[in-house]
């Protein structure tokens, strides 16, 4: 059974950082690309940032510069290091891991940024 724990997520101050962490388990992480999504009050979800399972990454325009994503197979455990975060941050964010493609998420943890 495929799980993916998220953490790290809660309340910073508009300039601050935060390191969101993915657990998974009974996955092949190693060869399974790595996501994180969020979603904001009253929108859709959207992509953030994305890893391959060879690390080529990609970004949402918007993260571009403040966010990192990363992997760490030994661990299964993928990580997106936030930085200078702003009020239009403040979402749920999800992590995606897909094999074969398959998707599982994440339960979600709330990111909230105060100005």
């Amino acid at each position: 059974q495929v799980q993916l724990v998220e953490s790290g997520g809660g309340l910073v101050q508009a300039g601050g950082s935060l390191r969101l962490s993915c657990a998974a388990s009974g996955i092949m992480f190693s060869i399974s690309a790595v996501g994180w999504y969020r979603q904001a009050p009253g929108k859709q979800r959207e992509l953030v940032a994305t890893i391959s399972s060879g690390g080529t990454t990609n970004y949402a325009s918007s993260v571009k510069g403040r966010f990192t994503i990363s992997r760490d197979n030994a661990k299964t455990t993928g990580y997106l290091q936030m930085n200078s975060l702003q009020p239009e941050d403040t979402a749920v964010y999800y992590c995606n891991v897909k094999m074969a493609l398959t998707n599982y998420w994440g339960q979600g943890t709330q990111v909230t940024v105060s100005s």
